[in-house]
Order: C-alpha cells, then sequence, then structure tokens
C-alpha cells in the first residue's frame, strides 16, 4: 500500500513573544480601565471642605464645630470621610473645634515625590498648617497609621500638643508578613506599573475581605457602604499607602526610641480583638511602659473602634483636657468627676 502522507501539522505553542503582546495588551486595558474607575470616583467625590496649602504642599481638610481645637489623623490606605462615616466627625464638632486631615496622598491632599513623608514629615507639615490656620494647644486623635504621626507632633512639638489619643496604634516594630505584599506598589519603576494596572484590581477584588478583618469581629456596619473604595484604589493613592506600609516597621522603630520623653496626657484605646494590630503587644505594652498614659481596651471591638465607640473617644478626650487644665502631664482619677467616664 502507498504510504500515506498527513496534512495535519503540530499544534503551535504560543511563543514568548506572543505571550509578551497578550501581557502587553492586558495591562493595556487594566491600565485604561483604572484610569476611568478613577475619573468617576473623583467625580462622584469632590472636595468637601477646604484647600490650605504648606510649603507648597496642597492639603485638604474639612473642619466643623467650635471650642477647644481637635485634631483628627486617618489610617492608612483611608481619607477623612472615614471620619465623617464613623460618627466620631459630628460627635467631636458637638464641643469642639475639630479639623480633619487629607494626610498627605490621601483623599485630595498631595505628595511630592520630593519628599519621604515619615511621620516626622507629616508632623512638620500638620504643625505648618496648623498654625496658619490659628490653632493653638490642639488635642490630637490619631487613629492606626495616624498614631504615629501624632506621636511624631507629640514629640517635636511638646509645648504646642495639648494632649493626645492613640486609637488602635501601631507603636513598636514588629514582624509583618503582609508588608512585603502591602509595600510593592510603592517600588521604583514595577510599582509603577502594578499600581496603575493589577493592584486597584485586585485591591477591589480583595476589599470586602479587608474591610471585614479591619472590622472584625463585629459585623462590617452597613454606613461603611457608603465609603468610597475606588478612592482608595487610585494608583496615586494605593502608591502613597504602600509607601506607608513599607516604612511603618521602621517608623515605629526610630520613634519608640522616644517615648520616654512624653509629658502631656495620653490616652491609649484599643479594641481587645483587633485583627489587624494586637492589642497586648502594642496598646498594652505603650501602656506599661508610658505608664502616665490612660490605657482602655473595648471587649467585642476590632482595629475600627471609632465606628464602635465614638462617645468612648470622646470620654477620652475629655479627661484628657481635665488633665491638661490642671497642668499635669497624666490624667487623674479625679477626671472621671468631670467627665462622666470611667477610667479603667
Amino acid at each position: 500500500m502507498p504510504n500515506r502522507i498527513s496534512t495535519c501539522t503540530e499544534p503551535r505553542t504560543p511563543g514568548w513573544g506572543s505571550i509578551a503582546l497578550l501581557a502587553a495588551a492586558g495591562l493595556a486595558a487594566s491600565a485604561m480601565y483604572v484610569q476611568a474607575r478613577k475619573r468617576e470616583a473623583e467625580l462622584a467625590n469632590p472636595a468637601q471642605g477646604q484647600v490650605i496649602e504648606v510649603d507648597g504642599v496642597r492639603l485638604h481638610y474639612l473642619e466643623q464645630g467650635d471650642g477647644p481645637p481637635l485634631v483628627l489623623l486617618h489610617g492608612n490606605g483611608l481619607h477623612v470621610h472615614d471620619f465623617a462615616l464613623s460618627g466620631l466627625l459630628d460627635t467631636a464638632a458637638e464641643s469642639h473645634r475639630v479639623i480633619a486631615f487629607d494626610r498627605p496622598g490621601f483623599g485630595h491632599s498631595e505628595r511630592p515625590d520630593n519628599t519621604s513623608w515619615t511621620p516626622e514629615a507629616q508632623a512638620r507639615l500638620m504643625y505648618k498648617a496648623l498654625r496658619m490656620l490659628g490653632v493653638e494647644r490642639p488635642v490630637i486623635v490619631g487613629h492606626s497609621w495616624g498614631t504615629l504621626v501624632t506621636l511624631a507632633l507629640a514629640l517635636e512639638y511638646p509645648r504646642y500638643v495639648r494632649g493626645i489619643t492613640l486609637v488602635s496604634g501601631y507603636y513598636y516594630p514588629s514582624l509583618r508578613l503582609d508588608v512585603p505584599l502591602a509595600s510593592a506598589p510603592a517600588l521604583p519603576l514595577l510599582g509603577q506599573v502594578l499600581r496603575n494596572t493589577v493592584a486597584p484590581l485586585l485591591g477591589r477584588l480583595l476589599w470586602p475581605a479587608l474591610t471585614r478583618r479591619m472590622f472584625g469581629p463585629a459585623a462590617v456596619p452597613e454606613r461603611f457602604s457608603e465609603f468610597p473604595a475606588w478612592m482608595s484604589l487610585r494608583p496615586e493613592q494605593l502608591g502613597a499607602s504602600a509607601a506607608e506600609s513599607g516604612m511603618m516597621v521602621a517608623a515605629a522603630e526610630r520613634l519608640s526610641q522616644r517615648y520616654g520623653e512624653l509629658r502631656l496626657p495620653i490616652a491609649v484605646l484599643a479594641g481587645c480583638e483587633d485583627r489587624v494590630v494586637s492589642a497586648e503587644g502594642q496598646a498594652v505594652r505603650f501602656h506599661h511602659e508610658v505608664p502616665h498614659s490612660d490605657l482602655q481596651l473595648e471587649e467585642g471591638c476590632g482595629h475600627m473602634l471609632h465606628y464602635a465607640r465614638p462617645d468612648l473617644i470622646m470620654a477620652a478626650v475629655a479627661r484628657l483636657e481635665v488633665g491638661a487644665r490642671a497642668g499635669l502631664a497624666h490624667i487623674p482619677a479625679w477626671a472621671q468627676h468631670d467627665t462622666g467616664a470611667t477610667l479603667h
């Protein structure tokens, strides 16, 4: 029988050139989608407050109420809308002149690349902004990463800051397995590609799990659904957030060497079941090393304590102010009679 000649050919495996073209097309499509969502988020969430320019940096802030000055500094990945949603801004404005800043790179504030925005650098910027706004002797309330900036303010300007309230803070270096991944979008070149393409998409995919971790063990409150996730997932803010994740451990190491210098009234608050920052390893340790601080641990609460108990935070502020009026570095036990709050 004659030999049959097959006309079939082996299927071709895509070469590296084809794979590179497909990857480039995917990244380009991702970048277009991310830019569209960024524009959509910014149009839907315009700046609601005012802007002040300090050393060439435009800072956005919300201001409400009258009375003694109180400054709110948000955590990593968030912005001032978080304080508005939590109820802390409105609660504080009932008795204080409240100023809540978008920290550099977050919300509607700028973050120039020519500065390393350490807690100390941010503290210097905030101090200048507050002086320009005519604020004297404020109480500073910092949440999460904002506690590092709050501590830097207290350490750099001890005669200016009246007292500090630290909520769900990170005060000492610890092993953080999440840092390498979280800080990747801040890397040179590669980070720029990531934050403009796949990182926002991955962040949006993980957003429900991340919020459950932040609020756990409590359920995520319904009102947090109004938080504009894509404002936090914009490439510029992802870069700021990644940079702060990368510098967090070193910043805590550096600042913790100076905690012995603190002489002003300090309130420390944390949720006992915080799944982001160990209350025992951070808040309790800080209280032991800064024994004149007032420590409150709240059962059943996690990292987002300002949603669960804004009243608790304001009661702590009131006790701080009693101690400050008395000229004391600590919060006196009899402060509870002036504020109606119970000391722990």
